[in-house]
């Protein structure tokens, strides 16, 4: 009971997080109405997001496939790199992503080389570019996933029955991929849905903006309230029919269960063996290059970066460090409460990180000048949009728990703090640590509701980053950009490592 009494006050305060400043924003703005430009957003953000969903899954597919069926030295650590980009600050990938593919990158200087003309990033290519750098990864690991869960008696069968590579592609690999790339899709798709930095720095003028972006320019060049709790309305509308309907899609595996023995994949020789190093080969090149521009560029100017960078740095952890601690702790106490809560926990994927800031911004006005608590409602916002990735994190290992030890501690009558101290933290520390990593990795990183209320000295690292891009302080930029990825990457690597040797 006492769990479930928790949960509902959890659920309770990230619908009314959620929800309740949309409200507030509909509420304050008395009326308003959507132009032209507004539904070319819509258009754009929903083409962007799903040519950004199909590129990904479509390049996520063969290095999944490479990755599963291939052993070579290195194999690990080429599946750790594919967790980078979802941890890494969007505004730091955006510096790489130029460096490689901007007017002045290594992509345009070799095509000058040799004659041709420059290409721009900046547009509806760009936008997909960046968002595939973030999210194609993602997808691999989601699809790899799919293929390590494919019992090995299976293929051990299809050796017993002499199947050639296609027919395993058919008759085994097909079906898997049916049950889970739609769902992976649909979950790339809600994510580009409410992109905001990559847009900001990327789109390229009015014909590529997102409806996050248009929310952004509504509240802070014109305080159309009205305006921009419509977009808000719509976006939720958007980003909620996708989640709806990546339950819908997702399709259940037939295979049944295995003998949990080690997955055994077939390995073909041939072209196919020189596919898929091919794929691995510009996977990784893919991702190391804009990552491998920003150290360099960073590097020299690390040690001499100006005293507003390193404020910067200690406000981005003053809000990431109770941001993680407060999201975890929701994601936790849903977790260990049951599947029921799983709807309410994924609810602020469909949220505007802008007009939740907004909406508690207007519920202080009346009280305190909102700018003097730019900080506490960053690390909110924060703390409510990281909740579900937490979650997703801490749910399976949580059912897991309740199924191994539920009756036990029923029986010894072991509950509350007692259950929470001697069952629970030993048995999820793994979970938690990687929960934690993650949370305080994303909130370091975030561009969110910072960009709309911070005053002139109270910006975080992120935003002063954005900022020094803006002012053509490139230098500058790519010394604080390695010093979040540094910072994020360390928090994650501190928190992942402590759940990690804490639970060995």
């Amino acid at each position: 009971m006492a769990r479930r009494a928790g949960a509902l006050i959890v659920a309770a305060a990230l619908a009314a997080l959620t929800l309740g400043p949309l409200a507030l924003v509909m509420a304050r703005a008395g009326g308003g109405a959507l132009g032209p430009a507004d539904w070319a957003a819509v258009r754009f953000t929903v083409l962007q997001a799903a040519l950004s969903a199909v590129v990904s899954v479509l390049l996520a597919v063969p290095v999944a496939r490479a990755l599963a069926r291939r052993s070579f030295p290195g194999r690990r650590l080429m599946i750790a790199l594919l967790g980078a980009p979802f941890l890494l600050p969007v505004i730091v990938a955006v510096l790489g992503l130029i460096a490689v593919f901007g007017r002045a990158g290594l992509l345009n200087r070799g095509l000058e080389a040799v004659g041709l003309p420059a290409l721009s990033i900046y547009g509806l290519h760009g936008v997909v570019l960046a968002h595939v750098f973030f999210n194609m990864p993602f997808a691999v690991r989601l699809i790899l996933q799919g293929w390590l869960a494919m019992p090995s008696e299976r293929f051990r069968l299809a050796v017993a029955l002499g199947f050639r590579p296609a027919d395993v592609a058919r008759h085994l690999e097909w079906p898997m991929l049916r049950a889970v790339v739609p769902g992976v899709a649909l979950v790339v798709f809600v994510i580009c849905l409410s992109s905001f930095a990559v847009a900001l720095t990327l789109g390229g003028g009015p014909r590529a903006t997102t409806v996050e972006l248009a929310i952004y320019q509504a509240l802070r060049f014109e305080f159309d309230l009205g305006r921009a709790a419509l977009l808000a309305a719509l976006q939720f509308a958007l980003c909620g029919a996708a989640v709806l309907a990546t339950g819908v899609l997702s399709l259940p595996s037939a295979f049944g269960a295995g003998l949990d023995r080690a997955p055994v994949p077939l390995a073909p020789g041939g072209w196919r063996r020189g596919a898929d190093g091919m794929a691995l080969a510009l996977a990784a090149a893919f991702l190391l290059l804009p990552l491998g521009m920003v150290a360099a560029r960073g590097a020299p100017g690390l040690l001499h970066l100006p005293s507003d960078v390193w404020a910067a740095a200690a406000r981005s952890l003053a809000v990431a460090l109770p941001s993680a601690a407060l999201s975890v702790t929701g994601a936790l106490v849903l977790a260990l409460a049951g599947p029921r809560f799983g709807l309410v926990a994924t609810l602020p994927l469909a949220a505007s990180s802008l007009v939740l800031g907004t909406g508690l911004f207007l519920a202080v006005h009346p009280v305190l000048n909102p700018t003097l608590v730019a900080l506490p409602v960053t690390m909110l916002v924060n703390a409510t949009l990281t909740l579900p990735f937490a979650y997703r994190i801490l749910a399976p290992e949580a059912r897991a728990l309740e199924a191994d030890y539920g009756r036990l501690t029923a029986a010894l009558g072991l509950g509350g703090l007692a259950r929470l101290r001697w069952l629970t933290l030993p048995r999820l520390r793994r979970p938690l640590g990687f929960a934690l990593g993650v949370a305080s990795a994303l909130a370091m990183g975030d561009l969110g509701v910072i960009a709309l209320f911070a005053a002139e000295g109270g910006a975080t690292l992120p935003l002063l980053v954005q900022r020094l891009m803006g002012a053509y302080r490139l230098e500058e930029a790519a010394g604080a950009a390695l010093l979040l990825v540094l910072t994020s990457f360390a928090l994650f690597w501190i928190f992942d490592r402590g759940g990690r040797h804490a639970a060995s």
